[in-house]
């Protein structure tokens, strides 16, 4: 009998290795403040950008990924940067609006190492401050279940470390890999949370609201 089954679908890189490359140059260089985010915590942060059930307009988002103005040579070099983090953000909503993963700048595995000391911490803590830029319109909906789908985000990333709720959850080593695993499903979990109406046959993505109010930027 011949195998019918299908291959399980790869994840769609962002940015090509170039781009990334070039990003990670920039972002690493002193010609950014010392409270921007990184390479990876950029792709986390843009990521949520992608899912958030708000679109918030490019200078704010732009002023929060770099906490001060970048010093860019000149104009061009300013349009190349915003542009590449730009299309890093369309890119994942293009691939999520199709059902697809995003690829994601690390390994998937903890590697037995607390998240925090990990890229993937740094990713999900960046993919939280995405959230925090309009807490309000991640939570309004349906307060639990997007609670839910955030949960191996907040866990990984080492902010909520000192909340009595989290210890357990994140002391639970098996538990926590098996969420590493499954991020980039995660991602598209919480993305068709907000695009697809419930019970809907045929399900079409919705468009994104306006912006509402501006979250307050939490600290780890």
């Amino acid at each position: 009998m011949s195998d019918t089954s299908q291959p399980e679908p790869q994840p769609e890189p962002l940015l090509d290795d170039d781009q990334l490359d070039r990003l990670d140059d920039f972002l690493a260089s002193d010609r950014v403040g010392e409270d921007a985010l990184d390479l990876i915590g950029s792709h986390g942060f843009l990521v949520a950008l992608a899912v958030a059930p708000s679109e918030a307009d490019t200078a704010t988002w732009v002023a929060e990924l770099f906490q001060g103005e970048p010093d860019f040579h000149d104009s061009g070099e300013r349009e190349e940067i915003l542009g590449l983090l730009d299309e890093l953000r369309r890119n994942a909503i293009a691939a999520l609006e199709q059902g697809q993963l995003p690829e994601l700048p690390f390994e998937l595995t903890l590697e037995e190492l607390p998240a925090e000391e990990t890229p993937i911490g740094d990713w999900c803590a960046g993919f939280m401050e995405g959230v925090f830029l309009d807490e309000t319109a991640w939570f309004e909906e349906d307060e639990e279940a997007a609670a839910t789908l955030l949960l191996p985000f907040m866990a990984l990333s080492g902010l909520f470390d000192e909340e009595p709720d989290m210890a357990e959850f994140v002391g639970d080593g098996t538990r926590l890999e098996a969420l590493v695993r499954q991020l980039p499903e995660l991602v598209l979990d919480l993305y068709l949370h907000y695009r697809v109406p419930p019970e809907t046959p045929k399900p079409m993505p919705r468009r994104k609201k306006p912006a509402g109010r501006v979250g307050h930027r939490r600290n780890p």
